[in-house]
């Protein structure tokens, strides 16, 4: 087991929320989103994991994508981050202290046997309200 890469195991359920923050900081291409992240520290990232992420993001009404002629080169698609995906961003960003706080809780070494306390389990802690995706709308006319 030791040779999982943790790091990629946790960046998967983590990698939209790490898009919408690289993309907070302006619009990018998808490739420039991944230069991002890497040198955040996050480690090597594949477009094949990331472009489903960020067209799901685009489904939700999170991002927006818009195709631009390339310089030199082909065209590629632009992602800019919608006023809902900056709703949605905040708050997780409000979340992320309280349910990191939980997983650190859980990750800790429990005690020894014998240790005062020892067989029970540390109170939990409240984790903030889970903030549900942006939706996505429909344009037309239903009156």
């Amino acid at each position: 087991m030791d040779d999982i890469d943790l790091t990629g195991e946790w960046l998967r359920g983590l990698l939209g929320t790490c898009a919408l923050a690289a993309l907070s900081r302006g619009s990018a291409h998808g490739y420039a989103v991944v230069q991002q992240l890497q040198a955040a520290g996050l480690g090597p990232i594949k477009g094949g994991a990331l472009y489903p992420v960020l067209n799901r993001l685009e489904r939700d009404g999170a991002v927006t994508a818009q195709w631009r002629e390339g310089e030199g080169g082909p065209g590629r698609k632009v992602f800019t981050l919608t006023d809902a995906g900056r709703k949605h961003l905040a708050s997780l960003r409000g979340a992320w202290a309280p349910f990191a706080e939980t997983v650190g809780l859980l990750l800790e070494e429990p005690e020894a046997p014998g240790a005062a306390g020892a067989g029970s389990a540390p109170a939990p802690t409240s984790m903030a309200t889970v903030v549900p995706a942006p939706t996505t709308t429909t344009s037309g006319d239903r009156s």
